[in-house]
């Protein structure tokens, strides 16, 4: 059976989404969500539209790598989606968005605070794979 992978890099502004599988594993950056009220309900989609199983999640920590009041903030938010807790998985997040926009300036081009977070969503993604492997 091939796993099917949602990231989400849960912000207060934005949230960023990215894609994977238990066959290709390779994160793929898709989607940057606004939250103004309809985020919860659109992630629902995607779970149901791509038929997700798996939901991974960034973990804020601190530099201590201590939870912080923005750990409290994503936990609250997964919670609220009210998923099968079995179906969420946390992934450490420290320094995603920090790589993730190292990452788009090395490309070269424009992008916005939505790229940074859907790359770092990828990243959180492509960390969790390799994790598992």
């Amino acid at each position: 059976m091939v796993n099917k992978y949602l990231a989400l890099d849960v912000g207060e502004k934005r949230i960023g989404v990215a894609l994977a599988d238990s066959q290709v594993r390779i994160a793929i950056p898709i989607d940057t969500l606004s939250v103004d009220g309809t985020e919860k309900e659109e992630i629902l989609r995607l779970i149901k539209f791509h038929n997700i199983t798996k939901l991974i999640v960034g973990y804020p920590r601190n530099q201590s790598g201590e939870p912080t009041l923005q750990t409290d903030f994503v936990i609250n938010f997964v919670n609220s989606l009210d998923l099968n807790p079995e179906a969420i998985e946390y992934q450490d997040e420290s320094l995603t968005s920090v790589l993730a926009e190292k990452r788009l300036k090395e490309q070269g081009g424009d992008y916005q605070k939505g790229d940074i977070d859907k790359v770092a969503a990828s990243i959180i993604l492509q960390d969790y794979l390799e994790r598992i492997r």
